[in-house]
């Protein structure tokens, strides 16, 4: 790369989709950085949007987490969610998400997420929804929205649990059901204390949950308090001066946090739901 720009912008899916041809999913081709900023939409001049917060995020992952790349994950989605202060209309946005892939960060996107070779497929390749993609499999949209979505108020530690099981990235975060707070926090609560240990157990856990959330009302079972949404518009405000601390985890919004007894009423459902979900080989089959 030549050198990031001095702001982030909005790069249009259709012109994203243009760029990733099979070469350059590869990593055989380069990016045209000078098209994509002419095809991009520059963002306002403030604080919220500069480049170079962000792509110091991308440096430091890469450098502590070269022998184990996947665990980026868990530190990085509450220090990209702490430093890219987004409403949620704004990370629904699919065109900051591409300009960070294509333009801050291709890098990243390549050390994170390029593919072993196989036999099938001797070429290491990206797939490309991880530079464009829907917000659950986008390399840095997946990020944001896991702790944004499993995070307890101010308090991103759910959030590093869920990150740290590739499973609740890959399968729980795309449900529907995980806007629920509660239902979001009983399942974390669950692979925290141990009830669900592997990737196994999670996907068991996440489909027996989402089939029971077709019959039984969770909102109405274990009813959530509404955020805070005042609070979370001072957070995003605050960006002015923030430190965001990389050895330990930073202050979220403090919007207000899931009520306990509507996460323990569905802590003793989902582990009735478990106890009888099949779990294809439950008899000693580990999962990641």
């Amino acid at each position: 790369m030549n050198g990031i720009p001095e702001r982030l912008a909005l790069l249009p899916d259709e012109v994203a989709a243009g760029y990733l041809t099979t070469a350059m999913l590869q990593e055989r081709e380069p990016l045209p950085e000078a098209a994509i900023d002419r095809a991009s939409e520059p963002l306002r001049d403030e604080r919220r949007w500069g480049a170079e917060p962000v792509r110091e995020l991308f440096d430091e992952a890469m450098k502590r987490f070269e022998d184990s790349r996947t665990q980026a994950d868990a530190w990085l989605a509450p220090v990209l969610h702490a430093t890219l202060r987004l409403s949620r209309r704004e990370a629904a946005d699919s065109r900051l998400w591409n300009f960070l892939a294509l333009r801050v960060a291709p890098d990243y996107v390549f050390w994170r997420h390029l593919s072993k070779p196989t036999e099938k497929q001797p070429i290491p390749t990206v797939n490309r929804n991880r530079f464009s993609g829907p917000f659950h499999s986008q390399a840095f949209s997946r990020l944001w929205w896991a702790a944004e979505l499993f995070r307890d108020g101010y308090d991103y530690q759910p959030a590093v649990v869920a990150c740290r099981n590739q499973d609740m990235l890959n399968t729980a975060l795309r449900l529907e059901i995980i806007l629920h707070r509660p239902t979001a926090q009983a399942m974390l609560r669950m692979l925290t204390d141990g009830s669900v240990r592997t990737g196994r157990d999670v996907n068991a856990l996440a489909q027996a949950v989402n089939a029971a959330a077709t019959t039984l009302a969770f909102e109405v079972i274990a009813q959530d308090a509404p955020p805070d949404t005042y609070a979370y518009r001072d957070w995003m405000e605050q960006i002015e001066g923030a430190l965001i601390p990389l050895d330990s985890l930073a202050d979220g919004p403090d919007d207000g946090r899931a009520p306990l007894g509507a996460v323990s009423t569905l802590v003793s459902l989902f582990e009735r739901l478990f106890a009888e979900a099949p779990i294809r080989g439950k008899d000693g089959g580990a999962g990641e």
